[in-house]
């Protein structure tokens, strides 16, 4: 079980891992383009040398991918749908490329399609997106807060998803525990909720945890982070948390603010060192 969060890309890939080790962290989340649009920066021969070389030497012993915030795989319009489904498999290979292990995304809103229709769409365009794809990331399904008809707001969707798609690449979901909590999974009481959860996709499906306290109160459908212990989840909670994790060797990312991840690492750090 590793610890980390995610780090900025700015300057270049290969720049993430000394910011990733700066701050304690022993694995990183990493956008591989600007999650807000635009194409995707080329990894030449020599960015990659550079990337592997700085893994290396800052220990980063775990690289996970996210993908942009504008995937819409249920979109009525065709340009945003297929899109999604180019960019996603665009992800897959250059995670594969760089030694990451899993790319994660979420699914998009179901807009004006009935749930049951926008879920189909999703497992067709995730059928799309794998097509042939033969390398060596993973594809994980990011559960969402549950704004709006926003998609995989609850784990019963996305096993339904991973099902209908069934494809070996896709291998499961990077549970984040504040998007849980905002829709309706109360970690306060942890052991119902892990039961819960194990009944709707099964625990062997989580694959990776987000770890972020909550701004917002259980079920508020609100997508807003907190530093571990400061939020609405709490620090019982995440002992609790920490310690399924720890059981079941399932790394953590953290996506809290910059100004105390470094605080947050180390919290969590300490709580898988006790016994």
């Amino acid at each position: 079980m590793l610890i980390g969060c995610h780090v900025s890309i700015a300057g270049g890939i290969d720049k993430a891992p000394e910011r990733a080790s700066s701050l304690g962290a022993e694995a990183m989340q990493i956008f591989t383009r600007s999650p807000r649009g635009g194409n995707a920066p080329e990894i030449t021969d020599g960015l990659l040398e550079s990337f592997q070389r700085n893994i290396s030497e800052y220990k980063i012993r775990l690289t996970v991918v996210h993908t942009p915030y504008y995937i819409n795989l249920a979109s009525e319009n065709n340009r945003i749908r297929y899109g999604s489904a180019k960019v996603i498999r665009e992800e897959l290979e250059r995670a594969s490329l760089l030694g990451a292990r899993y790319v994660m995304t979420h699914l998009g809103s179901a807009g004006e399609m009935e749930k049951d229709a926008a879920i189909e769409k999703t497992i067709e365009m995730f059928r799309k997106s794998l097509d042939g794809y033969a390398g060596s990331a993973e594809l994980l399904i990011e559960n969402s807060a549950g704004a709006g008809k926003i998609i995989g707001d609850n784990f019963l969707e996305i096993s339904r998803i991973l099902k209908g798609v069934a494809h070996p690449k896709l291998t499961g979901t990077c549970l984040d525990t504040q998007h849980s909590f905002a829709s309706g999974y109360d970690w306060r009481d942890t052991e119902n909720t892990l039961g819960k959860i194990g009944e709707e996709i099964g625990l062997e499906k989580i694959k990776l945890i987000h770890a972020n306290d909550s701004k917002t109160a259980f079920a508020s459908k609100k997508d807003r982070h907190e530093h571990i212990g400061k939020g609405e989840i709490g620090l019982g909670a995440f002992e609790k948390i920490i310690a399924f994790a720890k059981e079941h060797d399932i790394s953590m990312i953290l996506e809290t603010e910059h100004d105390a991840v470094k605080e947050d690492i180390a919290l969590l750090k300490g709580i898988r060192h006790k016994k």
